[in-house]
């Protein structure tokens, strides 16, 4: 079992924290070249990995394997997210933390959930270290498909805040919107090859 970082947006962790998320696609890099199709994909030891061979024996025939770089079924994921504290210093925010300190606290805070004075300065979640990360994730499978190929289902396990009723708002469309805003006006049209992550909840703090 491995532990990996992983990023979400506010949004997002908020629909972790409630329950409402299961998943999350990542688009796949490199893009497989467009004169192979990238097809078919082949199961490397709990890993998806493209191959361009209809052969198991990848390497041997000269296939290409990509290993998920957000592991395999079993292995954790920790969440960073939009962060800060009020401490002196990072170390006294991690002592406080670690309970070093008396009981004194000077966060971390969290971006998505909490309400912070105007003071704090909210640091990007790429720079937040694993012992102020809150949630941790359990990887349950991985799989490789087309953005565009995501169901309805699916579309509600990735944080949809409406619900999936057939005469209601199309899930399928919220996420179309979510999808560009995080990646990029053109993201959607593009329909990339991208990871499906699903996951459990295994731990959050408030």
């Amino acid at each position: 079992m491995k532990e990996r970082p992983i990023l979400f947006s506010a949004p997002m962790v908020r629909a972790i924290l409630a329950g409402a998320k299961t998943q999350t696609r990542r688009v796949v890099k490199p893009q497989p070249e467009a004169e192979h199709g990238g097809e078919p994909y082949w199961f490397v030891g709990g890993y998806r990995a493209w191959t361009y061979r209809d052969t198991q024996d990848v390497l041997r025939q000269g296939g290409s394997v990509l290993p998920c770089p957000y592991g395999q079924p079993g292995d954790r994921l920790w969440v960073r997210e939009t962060w800060s504290h009020d401490a002196i210093s990072l170390d006294a925010c991690r002592a406080a933390h670690e309970d070093l300190m008396g009981g004194m606290s000077y966060g971390p805070y969290y971006r998505a959930t909490e309400v912070a004075p105007d003071t704090l300065v909210w640091r990007p979640s790429i720079h937040m270290p694993r012992w102020a990360s809150r949630i941790l994730l359990e990887v349950d499978s991985v799989r490789v498909e087309r953005l565009q190929a995501i169901s309805r289902g699916d579309a509600m396990a990735e944080g949809c805040p409406f619900p999936n009723m057939a005469a209601g708002p199309n899930p399928l469309d919220w996420f179309k919107g979510l999808w560009t805003d995080l990646n990029g006006p053109d993201s959607w049209t593009a329909n990339h090859w991208v990871w499906v992550i699903n996951f459990k909840r295994l731990e959050a703090r408030p």
